[in-house]
């Protein structure tokens, strides 16, 4: 029996969905985003209730309500993981047990992209089961425990996107609000608001590509929208791009940035600066 070694023309032979965040400040414009998405093949995980903005849009949607239909909805969408034993989430038996409620997973392959909307209002709902569960108990005096709640939330919130991360098929966008903040030092800093640290640090090693929608200025002063793909960018927003093909400023809009994504791949010495810039001669005297 030979090793089970995947070949290069395999690989790349394979479908593989892309998966990234979106984060930009309320009213930007992020739900809008569907109205660049194909409807047949698009299905909106509706968190926010916020479909007034793609009033007129024709793709399908679905909306939970509680963390457990998150739950349910994501080992529906991503399938079983078989390394997980059969009490906890996303395994086998908890697959098996949502094919009995909804039906053959098979449904779903009609989608080809999942954008969720929002992980913002998913932090919530998990954030309002975990101080439900023993976790968020002290044993000793049973009285409220913050930390354990918050640990919980973070364990279950990386757990969720992890699951939704192999779905290796589909694209799975997941939208959320930025916050603007100072640091110690007085400085700007722009975070995912999310409730709990964890996600927020964790999350652009789960997805592809981290995506900042920001509000930009021309040199005349009109104020235009754009997404900004690099991690090295001068405003500090959060953005990462693991495709390689991205510019650093990208038109705000996902269909053709989905389609700049699959487009060839730039040679490697395109995607990244391996050069340190020329450096002064050092003038500094004893």
């Amino acid at each position: 029996m030979s090793p089970p070694i995947i070949s290069a023309d395999q690989r790349l032979a394979e479908r593989r969905g892309i998966k990234g965040a979106i984060f930009g400040k309320s009213g930007i414009g992020k739900t809008t985003l569907l109205l660049t998405m194909a409807p047949p093949t698009t299905l909106f995980f509706d968190l926010e209730a916020g479909d007034l903005a793609i009033e007129g849009w024709g793709g399908d949607s679905i909306r939970p309500r509680t963390w457990q239909e998150c739950r349910d909805f994501a080992v529906f969408i991503g399938g079983p993981n078989p390394a997980l034993r059969d009490d906890q989430p996303y395994s086998q038996a908890h697959f098996d047990a949502v094919c009995d409620r909804f039906g053959d997973a098979a449904a779903l392959d009609r989608y080809d992209t999942v954008f969720i909307d929002s992980i913002t209002v998913a932090g919530r709902l998990c954030l309002q089961w975990c101080k439900g569960q023993p976790e968020a108990f002290s044993d000793r005096t049973g009285r409220p425990d913050s930390r354990g709640a918050y640990g919980l939330h973070g364990r279950e919130m990386i757990g969720w996107l992890t699951h939704l991360q192999h779905t290796r098929a589909k694209n799975v966008w997941f939208v959320g609000i930025l916050d603007e903040k100072l640091d110690d030092f007085n400085r700007r800093m722009f975070v995912p608001q999310i409730d709990g640290s964890k996600t927020g640090n964790e999350l652009p090693g789960i997805v592809d590509e981290v995506i900042t929608m920001a509000e930009m200025t021309d040199e005349g002063g009109k104020p235009y929208r754009a997404f900004v793909c690099h991690t090295l960018n001068p405003w500090g927003y959060p953005a990462k791009d693991r495709s390689g093909r991205l510019d650093a400023v990208e038109e705000p809009h996902l269909g053709r940035l989905m389609d700049k994504i699959r487009g060839p791949a730039r040679p490697a010495a395109e995607r990244l600066a391996f050069g340190l810039p020329a450096q002064s001669p050092d003038t500094t005297t004893i």
